[in-house]
């Protein structure tokens, strides 16, 4: 049976119609014998020639190799990166253990500094440097009120430096009566300590004095028969309170 197309303006055959005529035309040929016979080698160039520009056409062997070469670029400059942030972690780290290793560093040299400074301040020296005790504790006689030396003599010329034996505070300087000019020091371990017969004094009351440091010049004032230094130690400031004054040096470190 004929079919026949509505008159009318023609349209091009749809995919379908032309498969279907591209299989009629084979089955025709394959009847005929041309197929098996003429048509293979060239359907198989045809055939080979069509894959090899379906290959090419979608860039698939392209896309692999720029894939590879960016993979290895990434790679690489990931690597880079790992190998920058262990640089700087180990720069970080050597940093912080050399502030580390500074700062201990700093506070062992304050700590020896805070106690050098504490053992200069606890040390006791002699009132007159390089000088002797003429006149020792409790020597009788009529030149002293009480009938007994309440102190120690050292020996030493007029204008003599005088220095404070240990830190404490000034709680007299001035005229003393039969000591002349005297200065009382009250020591930073609650005794009191005391310098008579001065030239000259160099402290004011409530000054703090230090180990060692310049108060007076010895002198020749007061109830004396010459220049020296009369030197008490006490239990406190008032006259009366005096302790051996060569035994308080020597427990406190000083040879006399």
């Amino acid at each position: 049976m004929a079919f026949t197309r509505a008159t009318g303006k023609h349209r091009r055959p749809s995919a379908m119609s032309r498969k279907s005529a591209n299989i009629a035309g084979i089955a025709t040929l394959a009847t005929a014998g041309v197929v098996g016979t003429l048509a293979s080698p060239a359907l198989a160039a045809e055939n080979a020639a069509s894959t090899s520009a379906s290959v090419e056409d979608t860039g698939i062997t392209q896309a692999i190799v720029i894939g590879d070469t960016l993979a290895d670029r990434i790679g690489a400059q990931a690597e880079a990166q790992r190998h920058a942030a262990d640089k700087a972690r180990a720069a970080a780290e050597a940093q912080r253990k050399a502030e580390a290793r500074a700062k201990e560093e700093r506070a062992a040299k304050e700590r020896a500094a805070r106690e050098a400074e504490r053992k200069r301040l606890n040390t006791f020296v002699a009132p007159i440097a390089n000088s002797y005790v003429s006149t020792g504790y409790k020597t009788g006689g009529s030149l002293w009120s009480s009938g007994s030396h309440t102190g120690i003599d050292f020996h030493a010329d007029s204008g003599t430096p005088v220095h404070a034996v240990g830190l404490g505070t000034v709680v007299e300087a001035g005229w003393g009566g039969a000591y002349g000019n005297n200065i009382v020091i009250k020591m930073n371990d609650g005794t009191y300590t005391q310098y008579g017969h001065l030239l000259s004094i160099e402290v004011s009351v409530g000054q703090s004095v230090e180990p060692g440091q310049q108060i007076a010049l010895s002198g020749n004032t007061g109830n004396t028969t010459g220049p020296h230094l009369h030197f008490e130690a006490r239990t406190a400031p008032t006259y009366g309170s005096d302790i051996d004054p060569v035994a308080y040096l020597r427990a406190h470190g000083v040879n006399v």
